[in-house]
């Protein structure tokens, strides 16, 4: 068995694999050894581990998880993966992005695949059916363009999303409301539609913390995986043990 840790700009996210399948998922706003050690005699049969971190982590974290394991991994430009890596400047690359098309191929092998993931930022990412992980984009996600128009501006207050919302406000609460979120979705649709004209056959995954808000409000046709950094964290942990 594995575990698997996702550290996030907000959130430290774990998940205890069986194989392929992932039979727990935790939550938490810190990490610590004690949260790992309560998950390791909880699931006394995890004999393996990978961290994926955007952020720097405690020393004594990444210790334990090789004293206590026989086999750990911290994911970064040199880890061993089962696609090929396309980007120029791997080492900038967030282990969050590369772990998310890694699930995607594993879910749709040989496939055009945009992965978007709605998080602090939100980020779209293309691996092509030659599996090769092409590049992708960077952008504001939802909770930090609220942010940024109340703190770049003197009068516009602080909102948080809503799904209630027209296309045109009345108002100025409504007018934010309806240019980030309806920004978003344009914003959406805009890449999809753009990689569709070049490769009609792409499918497309959402995933994230906002990927069930804007799931239904996107005209395209797209699936949710919440667990899609997980897959890829996982499919990167087996690749690797198969082949040490």
């Amino acid at each position: 068995m594995n575990i698997l840790i996702d550290v996030g700009n907000t959130r430290y996210k774990f998940a205890i694999t069986d194989q392929s399948s992932i039979m727990n998922t935790v939550v938490h706003d810190q990490i610590s050894v004690q949260i790992i050690n309560d998950l390791l005699i909880e699931y006394p049969k995890v004999n393996s581990a990978i961290i994926s971190t955007v952020k720097k982590v405690d020393s004594t974290i990444l210790s334990f998880l090789r004293k206590k394991l026989s086999y750990f991994i911290e994911l970064n430009e040199h880890t061993n993966i089962p696609i090929e890596n396309l980007y120029e400047t791997k080492s900038t690359l967030g282990k969050d992005r590369l772990a998310a098309v890694i699930g995607a191929n594993n879910i749709f092998p040989d496939s055009n695949v945009l992965v978007i993931d709605m998080g602090t930022a939100i980020t779209y990412d293309f691996i092509n059916k030659s599996n090769q992980f092409i590049g992708g984009t960077i952008s504001p996600g939802l909770e930090m363009r609220f942010k940024a128009l109340n703190h770049y501006t003197d009068q516009l207050p602080l909102l948080k999303k809503n799904e209630h919302y027209q296309t045109i406000g009345k108002n100025t609460s409504e007018a934010i409301i309806s240019g980030v979120q309806n920004g978003i979705l344009f914003e959406i649709d805009g890449y999809i539609n753009t990689l569709k004209s070049k490769h009609n056959d792409i499918k497309v995954i959402l995933t994230g913390g906002d990927a069930i808000f804007f799931d239904k409000k996107l005209k395209n046709t797209i699936f949710v995986n919440l667990n899609l950094n997980f897959i890829g964290l996982n499919t990167i942990l087996e690749h690797n043990k198969s082949n040490d």
